[in-house]
């Protein structure tokens, strides 16, 4: 039996919204979405890793006060939240699909570190980069 982190989650303002984004633009595969009053529990999966889910979860109630998840939105907004890692075979090539698909990039790919990488944001505010590798 094999152990290992199996969801990571990230906050996002509406989880349609995201779930659009990540489906429909970035190729990801819905792995669950299922309901439990006002909670959503929503997790989708690149179809090259599909034992690792990216849980798409919103700020509120059940999990937080009304305070609390107006914070978590405004840190997401502003990009403050840790970016996230994609790793592509040919970061030039993702970068031209991804754009092409309307994602918008907040760094065009750029050699350092013996690699070449990009950034671009969810539609919450949340980093990513691309790295090639």
């Amino acid at each position: 039996m094999s152990q290992g982190i199996d969801v990571v989650g990230v906050y996002v303002r509406d989880q349609d919204e995201a779930l659009a984004f990540y489906v429909g633009k970035l190729g990801f595969e819905v792995h669950a979405d299922m309901r439990n009053g006002p909670f959503r529990w929503l997790t989708v999966k690149h179809p090259d890793q599909p034992s690792f889910q990216l849980g798409l979860f919103a700020p509120g109630p059940p999990v937080h006060d009304a305070a609390t998840a107006q914070t978590l939105r405004e840190m997401v907004a502003k990009g403050a939240m840790p970016p996230l890692v994609l790793r592509v075979d040919d970061c030039r090539a993702a970068y031209k699909r991804l754009q092409a698909a309307g994602v918008e990039f907040t760094q065009e790919p750029v050699e350092r570190y013996g690699s070449v990488d990009a950034g671009f944001r969810d539609p919450s505010g949340n980093g990513w980069k691309l790295i090639e590798g």
